[in-house]
């Protein structure tokens, strides 16, 4: 393990980061001293906010793979990724390990299908830094290819610290922007038309399964969140899906997508 940081290209990457007069310039730093400690299939920095949408500051996907998987991503699907809820919520840690926090049916959700799938990430550690009290920076650590092994995974949680700074630093660098108040409102608006999603014909507790089951929840786990048996989740299914005329969680995802885009 230590070889990895004896290594003059460690050091120099780590220097890069320091000299960083720009946020650009501080991210491909990051992005090059973690490409030393482990190796990885791509990198993304995004800001995850609890009053805005979430900001794309770095990453080093192709640009039609940016546009399929980011633009899409932030016209609302991101309510149902996992990282979001972890940056916006009470996580135990500042380095998770993507597959370890995971809803027990994510994989079989249709948000799993579309988006996460699609990557081709087989494994994925995730860095948080809270940079203000409303706004966490993650850095995204994918590979394609192969899982992290135990000794990477000690390389990456020795160089968590280096990426804190590093993420703090890039987002001091960011060249500042207005308030957009817009940008607020559209926010706000996918945030409510997700909350409100069936509300029209669905009750507060069927609203409350179709969120958790959008989000990758099998029924026991649903029971555990809200307290109320397996069985009782299973009713509460097969009226909100009666109640929506559809028949299928794909179905129910694509209602909502339609939703979030009428929002």
């Amino acid at each position: 393990m230590k070889g990895v940081f004896n290594r003059p290209e460690w050091h120099e990457a780590v220097a890069g980061a320091v000299r960083a007069t720009t946020a650009e310039a501080a991210a491909a730093a990051l992005t090059d001293a973690v490409g030393q400690a482990v190796t990885h299939e791509g990198t993304c920095i995004m800001a995850f906010h609890r009053d805005a949408r979430p900001e794309v500051l770095h990453h080093t996907l192709e640009p039609a793979g940016a546009k399929h998987y980011l633009d899409r991503y932030l016209a609302g699907p991101y309510l149902l990724d996992p990282l979001y809820q972890l940056a916006t919520g009470d996580r135990k840690a500042n380095l998770c390990r993507f597959r370890d926090e995971l809803p027990d049916r994510f994989r079989s959700s249709e948000y799993y299908r579309q988006y996460c799938e699609r990557t081709h990430l087989l494994d994925e550690m995730d860095f948080f830094a809270d940079v203000t009290p409303a706004t966490t920076v993650v850095l995204v650590v994918g590979r394609r290819h192969r899982r992290f092994t135990r000794g990477e995974l000690s390389r990456l949680e020795l160089v968590e610290p280096f990426v804190q700074a590093s993420l703090q630093r890039i987002w001091a660098l960011r060249p500042s922007r207005p308030a957009d108040a817009a940008e607020d409102r559209v926010d706000r608006s996918l945030k409510r038309c997700f909350e409100r999603f069936g509300e029209s014909v669905l009750t507060e507790r069927e609203r409350q399964v179709s969120q958790l089951l959008l989000r990758g929840h099998s029924s026991k786990s649903i029971a555990r969140e809200l307290d109320i048996a397996p069985g009782t989740v299973m009713v509460h299914k097969r009226n909100l899906f009666a109640k929506l005329n559809i028949r299928s969680q794909y179905e129910l995802f694509s209602l909502l997508i339609d939703e979030l885009g009428r929002s």
